[in-house]
């Protein structure tokens, strides 16, 4: 079968990147229908964004390595069917049982696709600053693109519980046909025996040790911004109807696009600078940007928070690109699915745990403290990941960083020759 060009397969694989994002985020406006057509309580509705969660960081746990032995297709193409079979399940959902069933099995898809994602995009990047835009656009584009366009679908369009399940559906299937031609980036190594195989399936985070040093310094950066995220993306449509009166899905979603939305844009501007120079940038953004969100709810200022949504947003993207450019320039390329699914069970853990935490106690505490107490939390992190980093900077000599720097681009150019 001809292959496609390492270029075009490339774009095919972001277009899936960005799809599983957006397929992910696609729900959340529909839950306040959900809701009001089943009567379930907050607490429910907490489950159903949990259970997403779980089942998503146990496939991250025990499939995440698995491209790194068996090949990125194979993982992607299963990823896919089990994304498809999500999107059925959703178009048919009754109760909230079902509900739970289509979001549990969405979970599973995405923790075996982002880690095999992410890996993949660094593999076929025709250089390293365009791969760098797409690994921090592509979550920001795709979940920007499901709260908004859900939004306007449920709005405005007819069937709107239905609608938008049965658009992605069609997409991922025609994703699918086309992974059929995109060639192969990782050697099908297998495993060496059956207790290697259980070995690598059995729940683990497991680095190697030449990437220790530099995913350690990056966790309060990927937990910081994964967790102003989660902020938005689990409190931000009650801030936004209750706090500014907004009762509009599409007016909702399009608030909730703001901050994702800026992050895209700063990923793809941003991109081709120093990871320290991107991490001097993003900290003060996402403590500035989230202190003016902040003072917007507070002070019930509709345009302050969007202010405050788009500097955030800002400081989003630099944060996660800076920490994730020193991984990638510590990776080796053969274990690249195995650590990208470690970088994608911390960022998760931080964008669900404060969330669920969130939507337990705001009945019990109240809105607006509940985000003041989400913001200081923010602050917190990415004043401690200000400091990791200034501390890195001083004892990593300039050599040392140039070294790093000439690694990444000289593994790009290998990648572009395919």
């Amino acid at each position: 079968m001809t292959r496609l060009h390492p270029h075009r397969a490339f774009w095919v694989v972001t277009a899936t990147f960005v799809m599983v994002l957006f397929s992910s985020a696609a729900p959340s406006p529909l839950y306040p229908v959900y809701q009001e057509l089943w009567g379930f309580s907050a607490f429910t509705l907490t489950a159903v964004f949990a259970i997403y969660v779980v089942t998503m960081l146990v496939s991250l746990l025990t499939v995440g390595s698995l491209s790194d032995h068996i090949g990125r297709r194979p993982v992607l193409a299963v990823a896919l069917v089990l994304l498809i079979a999500s999107m059925v399940l959703f178009v048919s959902a009754e109760d909230v049982g079902v509900l739970m069933a289509a979001r549990a099995l969405q979970g599973l898809a995405t923790g075996a696709a982002m880690g095999t994602l992410t890996a993949t995009v660094v593999d076929m990047q025709p250089t390293p600053r365009l791969g760098s835009a797409i690994t921090g656009a592509a979550p920001a584009i795709g979940l920007a693109g499901g709260v908004a366009v859900a939004g306007l679908l449920v709005e405005y369009a007819p069937a709107p519980r239905f609608l938008i399940y049965e658009v992605i559906l069609g997409l991922f299937a025609a994703l699918l046909v086309a992974l059929l031609v995109v060639p192969e980036t990782s050697e099908r190594v297998g495993f060496t025996s059956r207790r290697h195989l259980i070995t690598t399936l059995a729940p683990q985070v497991h680095l190697p040790p030449a990437v220790r040093g530099a995913f350690l310094a990056a966790v309060p950066a990927l937990v910081a911004t994964w967790s102003l995220g989660g902020l938005y993306l689990s409190l931000g449509s009650s801030v936004v109807a209750r706090v500014f009166g907004v009762d509009n899905h599409a007016e909702a979603g399009a608030l909730l696009f703001v901050f994702f939305a800026s992050a895209a844009v700063t990923s793809l501007l941003i991109t081709g600078r120093p990871a320290s120079t991107k991490l001097a940038f993003g900290y003060p953004a996402l403590v500035g940007g989230a202190v003016i969100s902040l003072a917007g709810v507070l002070t019930e200022t509709l345009p302050l928070y969007i202010v405050g949504s788009v500097v955030a947003g800002s400081g989003f993207a630099a944060t996660f690109l800076g920490a994730l450019d020193s991984i990638i320039a510590a990776t080796p390329a053969q274990q690249r699915g195995q650590v990208f699914s470690s970088v994608f069970v911390a960022s998760y853990l931080a964008f669900s745990l404060p969330a669920v935490v969130a939507g337990l106690v705001v009945s019990h505490i109240g809105l607006q403290e509940t985000v003041i107490g989400y913001v200081a939390y923010v602050l917190a992190l990415a004043v401690v990941g200000a400091l990791v980093t200034a501390r890195a900077r001083r004892r990593v000599p300039t050599s040392d960083h140039s070294s790093a720097t000439s690694a990444m681009e000289s593994d790009g150019a290998v990648s572009a020759r395919g």
